[in-house]
């Protein structure tokens, strides 16, 4: 049996894990044999790297409300291309969708306002909880599946110089990876960084919160020993650069970094949000610490920092639930079954 024609619709920033993953799925699928049609917000550099990988995506405007130029012209790029699934990946793509003969998904990778929903036929979740939560909402079983997210593969990627990255030879390395955002809980990494000497914390990322935490980092005393890298698009590099990573998210629906750190054999301590405390089994593939506690997270650091083969374990057993749950065979795998029983549902 032929794979089901399906069509991904991002209107997604720039820069982003869900963006990123969108990519990552739409690229594999396709090396897979299957007819994948990718539709996203204007973004030269995006479209760029589908078309090297063989695919010709559709760029939209996905404006606000007032925009009513692009929801026609998805419905003709639908309709032109004939899938048998349409997946709206987040709030503005789901707004933008039209109606028509293919089964509707949308995908969810945080706890969304459902009304840009309901016009879908199934919802995705990233995350078991999500999944859960949307079953709380009143989205029965049948609709509601889980599916997860693959990253990349670091173990053949060679470190970031220090050097390079301007960062100082001697001291023991943290990373932060993310979005400089409050959500992100940066300013309780570097809370935490005032309790531990000889610590360097870099952090890979770009947002509105720069200037805030940078100020932090001077009230706190630890201006010279945090670093700023903006955003990067090497993080299994850095990854295998740092000594330990740390995910001070407060507010975090999934993790990806989480999954990167695994994939580079990278230990790492986490705060208890959502997705790291699903994701994480405490003291066996990395740590958690209570949210909002700086010192908590500092006492772990310390711990995995001081014990090295407490860090070996953990790194190893993070490989191997990368390997077993979050690389691209399993997980595109997973997908493209879904997808073929989707498509031949007599319930789709």
């Amino acid at each position: 049996m032929s794979p089901p024609r399906v069509a991904h619709v991002m209107a997604g920033a720039a820069e982003g894990g869900a963006e990123l993953f969108f990519e990552r799925l739409c690229v594999a699928s396709h090396e897979a044999g299957d007819p994948i049609l990718p539709v996203i917000r204007r973004n030269r550099a995006r479209a760029g790297r589908l078309r090297r990988a063989g695919m010709e995506p559709v760029e939209l405007r996905f404006g606000t409300a007032l925009d009513i130029v692009t929801r026609p012209r998805l419905r003709r790029a639908l309709r032109d291309f004939a899938p048998a699934i349409a997946i709206a990946w987040m709030n503005r793509a789901n707004q933008h969708m039209p109606a028509g003969p293919w089964t509707r998904v949308g995908r969810l990778g945080g706890y969304y306002d459902l009304r840009y929903y309901k016009g879908c036929d199934h919802l995705i979740g990233n995350t078991r909880g999500i999944v859960d939560w949307l079953r709380t909402q009143g989205w029965p079983e049948a609709r509601t599946h889980y599916l997860p997210n693959f990253v990349d593969d670091f173990a053949e990627t060679s470190p970031a110089s220090r050097a390079a990255l301007g960062l100082p030879a001697a001291g023991r390395l943290l990373l932060g990876l993310g979005r400089l955002h409050t959500d992100k809980g940066f300013d309780i990494a570097i809370r935490a960084l005032a309790g531990l000497p000889g610590t360097i914390l870099a952090i890979a990322g770009s947002g509105p919160e720069r200037e805030a935490l940078q100020r932090l980092a001077c009230a706190e005393g630890v201006a010279g020993r945090v670093h700023f890298l903006g955003w990067r698009d090497d993080a299994g590099a850095l990854l295998k650069a740092a000594d330990l990573f740390v995910c001070s998210s407060r507010v975090e629906p999934l993790g990806n970094m989480v999954i990167e750190a695994w994939s580079a054999g990278c230990p790492l301590v986490a705060l208890a949000a959502d997705g790291p405390r699903e994701l994480i089994v405490d003291g066996a593939d990395g740590l958690v610490t209570p949210l909002e506690d700086a010192a908590a997270l500092a006492g772990a650091i310390e711990r995995i920092l001081e014990d090295a083969p407490l860090a070996a374990r953990l790194a190893a057993a993070g490989r191997q639930r990368f390997t077993r749950d979050f690389a691209k065979a399993p997980v595109l795998a997973g997908w493209r079954s879904w997808l073929a029983w989707l498509a031949t549902s007599p319930a789709a």
